[in-house]
């Protein structure tokens, strides 16, 4: 099914026709390489969450955007991004990844998009974190970092608000009953008003995944609504996010907060600190990361992190050396 999609996308960039290569297009290449201890393994890893999981492995691709225009602008925008990572473990060498694939249409009531891109739901629906160490709680079983289906959103002097149907699998395409409708609005915009509130909420029956693998054949139910909030101020910026409901007939809540400081010339050096609390089947569980984040140069960024969990007795540290560059043909 997979690959299937990955034909699907670069169909789509080929009836671009002529103008794919036009003066409107951004691509950018994009090298990681990602290496770690864990306590709990015993041994070097070379991922940041989990073999299964997309993120972060080595890996090798690119992140191609191209805006469509006519006399009145833009009047849509694809984007595809995809890697093919390195699995240090398993039978599976090399992992093609997927992550954007999808085409916007930009209307006068609100813009929409159909492919893979983020559903609207959580902090996660504004807050790209595609090659960072540290993960919201999208990437903990809250949600989808992104989802194949379709979505529209729209802007406003006050903030945004946006809704989104899903197929609830997210990185595969997999269909077993399941789907996921979310919506989210929020206000403030955090270029202009250095704050943003949201509020989600989200419906349906989602499959279990960690990145490409399916860890059940059933949908479990999904039903759950959140607030969070950003704030950023000279050189701090806090990110916080409440998520309480159901998943699978249980009861579970969520509390992430991240906070980061900026150093050095604008800010090239950000420190940052993540505590995450979850509470389900009548457990808590708490997971605490701190990491430092450099600019080495414009296309050169050095991350590094350290994570304590207790659930699984695991501290884990682990560097990335992520090289984005654009390229023009």
């Amino acid at each position: 099914m997979f690959k299937k999609c990955m034909i699907f996308g670069f169909l789509i960039l080929a009836v671009a026709g002529g103008s794919a290569f036009s003066a409107n297009y951004l691509f950018f290449l994009e090298a990681q390489g990602i290496a770690g201890y864990s306590t709990a393994l015993k041994k070097a890893v070379f991922f940041s969450m989990s073999q299964l999981e997309a993120m972060q492995k080595p890996s090798l691709g690119f992140d191609y955007v191209q805006r469509f225009s006519g006399e009145s602008g833009d009047f849509a925008v694809l984007a595809i991004q995809a890697r093919l990572a390195v699995n240090a473990e398993g039978e599976k060498t090399l992992e093609p990844q997927l992550y954007n694939a999808y085409l916007k249409i930009k209307t006068r009531a609100a813009d929409i998009w159909v492919g893979h891109n983020r559903p609207k739901f959580g902090l996660a629906s504004s807050l790209d974190s595609h090659a960072q160490l540290l993960q919201p709680l999208s990437m903990n079983g809250f949600g989808f970092d992104r989802d194949w289906g379709i979505g529209l959103e729209r802007d406003y002097a006050w903030g945004n608000a946006g809704i989104s149907l899903t197929t609830g699998s997210g990185m595969p395409l997999t269909f077993k009953g399941n789907y996921f409708l979310a919506g989210r609005f929020s206000r403030g915009i955090l270029n202009q008003d250095n704050y943003s509130v949201g509020f989600s909420a989200g419906y349906g029956k989602v499959l279990d995944v960690m990145g490409y693998h399916l860890m059940s054949d059933e949908p479990m139910e999904f039903s759950m609504a959140g607030l969070d909030f950003t704030w950023l101020r000279n050189n701090l910026e806090h990110r916080l996010e409440f998520l309480g409901g159901g998943l699978n007939g249980q009861g579970v809540f969520a509390l992430f907060w991240r906070t980061g400081l900026g150093l050095l010339e604008e800010s090239r050096l950000k420190l940052e600190a993540q505590p995450v609390i979850v509470f389900a089947r009548q457990k808590t569980q708490i997971q605490f990361t701190v990491g430092a984040t450099y600019l080495a140069t414009a296309d050169w960024t050095l991350r590094a992190m350290v994570q304590v969990d207790k659930d699984t007795k695991d501290a884990r540290f682990v560097i990335q050396a992520y090289f984005y560059k654009g390229i023009r043909f």
